[in-house]
């Protein structure tokens, strides 16, 4: 048996899970309400916080996973990308606790680990995965990419925005409307209620697979402020409206380039990861397109779609298997791509 504890710090979720020969046993994952009132990630209050939490967290997921720390035979832990602060908490927790048990220590690509959440497995469950090679949309708070996954060691970002993501575009946009961070959630809800025709908002044309949300923002932004000129409380008697248009657009321009790649690569199975995974608007657009394009499509459990360590174990698990193995004066690392 393989049983891998994963650590995950790279933003301001503090998580720990236990895989077992790629079962998932345990996903324990602790938020951090101190930013809500910043309106975003505060980094110093971030890594202020995972010291307090890594441990009781780490505890907490052995515990439920009903092993001791003796039976894992490696840890895996987000080296990065995201804020160096945070990821240095889990890193120096991962390096001494593998040092103390005397245990293999792995570090997984964030990115890569989104993508691979599609291969975690529950007992008891259907545990339908992705045949390779299968594309994959890439979208959270601060990446948007289209990869091409050919194996779980082997991936290729065939399309990237070239400024801003659109998770990043969603929560801008709400706090310009006045909504509470985390703005994206928000927003979906609110959509749900609302006209997606009501509203047009500016689309980029970008050559090849690449993205762009700048323009959307800057669209947005214009269109209020002239609206609000004529009518103060024009947010305010639009916000459902509002919200299912922008909501629409982003869709729009995050489908479109993935159906061309679908379409040149001539791939069939096409998965979606990251934090806007969860938006029920791009959920909705890729069970349309499953049954429009004849794709197989792949959408991750909610729990699997922010960041969380079973995601990292998962990916842990997969190196363990290749004896992929990290050297323990590795630092962790803020900016890199797959």
């Amino acid at each position: 048996m393989t049983t891998i504890l994963g650590i995950e710090s790279s933003c301001d979720d503090t998580s720990a899970a236990v895989i077992r020969d790629g079962f998932l046993l345990s996903n324990v994952t602790a938020g951090q309400a101190v930013h809500e009132s910043y309106g975003g990630v505060v980094p110093e209050l971030a890594s202020r916080a995972h010291q307090q939490n890594v441990v009781p967290v780490v505890h907490e997921a052995l515990k439920r996973a009903g092993i001791d720390k003796s039976e894992l035979n490696a840890i895996a832990f987000t080296r990065g990308p995201g804020l160096l602060g945070s990821l240095m908490v889990g890193t120096s927790f991962a390096k001494g606790m593998a040092c103390a048990l005397d245990i293999p220590l792995i570090d997984v690509n964030h990115l890569q680990a989104h993508v691979l959440a599609h291969f975690i497995k529950e007992p008891d469950a259907d545990n339908r995965q992705p045949a390779f090679p299968f594309l994959c949309l890439l979208v959270s708070g601060g990446n948007s990419q289209i990869v091409l996954v050919k194996n779980y060691n082997d991936m290729q970002v065939v399309g990237q925005t070239i400024d801003d993501a659109a998770g990043e575009a969603f929560d801008k946009c709400a706090k310009v409307m006045g909504l509470p961070y985390p703005g994206g959630p928000l927003i979906d809800k609110l959509a749900q209620n609302g006209d997606p025709n009501a509203f047009a908002f500016s689309k980029p044309n970008i050559a090849g697979y690449d993205y762009s949300f700048s323009g959307l923002k800057t669209s947005f932004l214009y269109f209020l402020r002239d609206h609000l000129r004529d009518n103060p409380d024009f947010i305010e008697q639009h916000k459902a409206d509002l919200c299912a248009s922008l909501q629409k657009t982003i869709i729009d321009i995050l489908m479109k380039k993935l159906e061309r790649a679908a379409k040149d690569l001539r791939i069939t199975q096409v998965a979606v990861a990251g934090g806007v995974s969860a938006n029920s608007g791009l959920r909705q657009a890729f069970c349309q397109r499953a049954e429009r394009k004849k794709w197989e499509v792949f959408i991750p459990k909610f729990s699997y779609t922010t960041d969380n360590a079973a995601m990292v174990a998962i990916t842990g698990y997969f190196k363990y298997q290749d004896n992929d193995f990290c050297d323990i004066a590795l630092p962790p690392f803020a900016r890199v791509t797959i």
